[in-house]
């Protein structure tokens, strides 16, 4: 594999800090280069398990248990802490391969994992061999390298998740609500191998704004932490969204923040995906998608090279990252001192910024919601929902509001983040627009969503946006929305305002 560029800046804590008396020692560590052979090694044991075992690795068959025993075997003489679950799911034990590294805060957890089963036509090398046998090495390098991270990592491999998440869902339904509560992020590894690959991460942020939405918070950072890894290779990205179909979706419905990548099932590649990242437009990612012919023949090693070093830059960025500290925040619940219109050159006449608990509109779709990300209240372009959805809607030109001054440190990476939407209907246009100003010695755009000549539902989604360059000034954050395409429905909201130093 091509060297890679640790980029400290991505280094991220996913919800809590570290408590008091964590080890915060070991600073970040340059993640390590996973070996393709050995990854591939471990596809040919289950391979080979599948082979000797009816052909199939599937749940309740003895080619699971014995693919669960291998896993188990190489951790247990790493020196790992493992544990095999069993659960029952159609009259069959089924069992799920739970390993900690031991050390690092055991409040704060990461959590890796991967199903582990195929289904009965075939070996499941590609599904899911391929995010097994990586997120395995990945653990066994952890071993080797000794490593000492501040979170405490565990790994995980699914069984029954064909079925149904049913390993997954077990795990997590059984999990203690105060321990459940100590895993800060769940990263999930599902087909990382596909013939005809893409490169998908999960959506954390919503960024493509279609499906279910965000991950909880925190997601957007983990997604954002393995787009830095792809990016300094050189290869594109494009997000999948949390549908439901893998062992995230336990996590996610709880709360956890999740994400990881995914190269592709049963989906058909498009010409645009294939000028992307090369292989055959018209075809399916992984042609063998719960087939037999699912073999260590069905594995593209370029893309599993990349995403086996993809979850070792995800777990060494993260779980030796030192967490970010709060400069500032506001989850606006009460009124801290926004002041709206603050240049006085505000053109709105209506749905001006205001601090409040929002009423929810419709039209074609969810436009202002109704609820915020956290507590009651957000900062929102006209709360009321008046008899129609464009009764206070944003018209007339633009609106914007201003935080009260906020003081940064002279040094290290600072970052603004927060929770937004912008809503729109088709009468819109890329004259309107959501934007996000930092006003210091300058004053610059940091970040910016264009409306369309289409219908956008309003969904929460997270943004993070660098402001580094104002290190040491005092400084206020401005958002603005704009209805300039005349009369368009439009509508934004903002929630759970952040500035950290990393």
């Amino acid at each position: 594999m091509k060297s890679r560029i640790l980029v400290l800046a991505a280094a991220i804590a996913l919800a809590a800090p570290l408590t008091a008396g964590a080890s915060t020692a070991s600073l970040p560590l340059a993640p390590p280069n996973i070996s393709l052979a050995n990854v591939k090694a471990h596809l040919s044991q289950l391979q080979s398990i599948a082979s000797s075992n009816g052909g199939n690795r599937a749940h309740g068959r003895p080619g699971y248990l014995a693919s669960a025993n291998y896993v188990k075997g190489q951790l247990d003489a790493a020196g790992f802490q493992t544990t095999l679950q069993s659960f029952t799911y159609n009259g069959a034990t089924g069992y799920n391969v739970i390993a900690d590294w031991p050390g690092g805060n055991p409040d704060d957890v990461l959590m890796v994992g991967a199903h582990l089963d195929s289904v009965t036509a075939g070996p499941g090398i590609n599904d899911n061999g391929s995010g097994s046998a990586a997120i395995l090495e990945t653990a066994l390098e952890v071993s080797r390298q000794a490593l000492q991270p501040s979170k405490h990592l565990r790994f995980a491999w699914w069984g029954a998740e064909e079925l149904g998440l049913r390993g997954s869902q077990y795990y997590v339904t059984n999990l203690p609500t105060a321990e459940r509560s100590k895993i800060k992020g769940y990263l999930n590894f599902d087909m990382v191998g596909s013939p005809n690959a893409g490169y998908f991460l999960y959506d954390g942020d919503n960024s493509d704004g279609v499906g279910s939405g965000p991950g909880p918070a925190g997601s957007a950072e983990l997604e954002r932490t393995l787009q830095d890894y792809f990016a300094s290779i050189g290869v594109p990205t494009r997000g999948t969204d949390f549908d439901g179909r893998s062992d995230y979706g336990p996590f996610i419905s709880r709360g956890i923040p999740a994400g990881g990548t995914f190269t592709g099932a049963e989906g058909i590649k498009s010409s645009a995906q294939a000028q992307l990242w090369g292989g055959t437009a018209g075809q399916a990612f992984d042609p063998c998608y719960h087939r037999a012919c699912d073999t260590t023949s069905n594995i593209n090693d370029t893309a599993l090279d990349r995403n086996a070093d993809a979850v070792a830059y995800a777990v060494w960025t993260i779980a030796t990252a030192v967490p970010p500290q709060t400069v500032w925040s506001d989850d606006l619940e009460s009124a801290t001192a926004w002041t709206a219109n603050p240049s006085g050159t505000d053109t709105a006449t209506l749905g001006l910024w205001e601090r409040g608990d929002p009423e929810a509109t419709t039209s074609s779709g969810n436009k202002q919601l109704g609820t915020a990300v956290s507590g009651a209240n957000d900062l929102v372009t006209g709360r009321l929902a008046g008899a129609s959805a464009g009764a206070y809607d944003v018209d007339g030109g633009i609106t914007s509001i201003q935080s009260p001054p906020v003081t940064l440190p002279s040094s290290g990476v600072l970052r603004v983040s927060f929770s937004w939407y912008l809503a729109h209907g088709s009468n819109s246009s890329s004259a309107d627009f959501f934007r996000v100003k930092v006003v210091g010695g300058t004053t610059s755009t940091v970040f910016q969503q264009l409306g369309a000549a289409s219908d956008r539902d309003g969904a929460w989604a997270a943004s993070t946006a660098d402001i580094s360059a104002y290190a040491g000034q005092t400084v206020r954050i401005v958002f603005e929305a704009a209805d300039a395409s005349g009369a368009s429905l439009l509508e934004a909201g903002v929630d759970d305002v952040k500035v950290t130093r990393q």
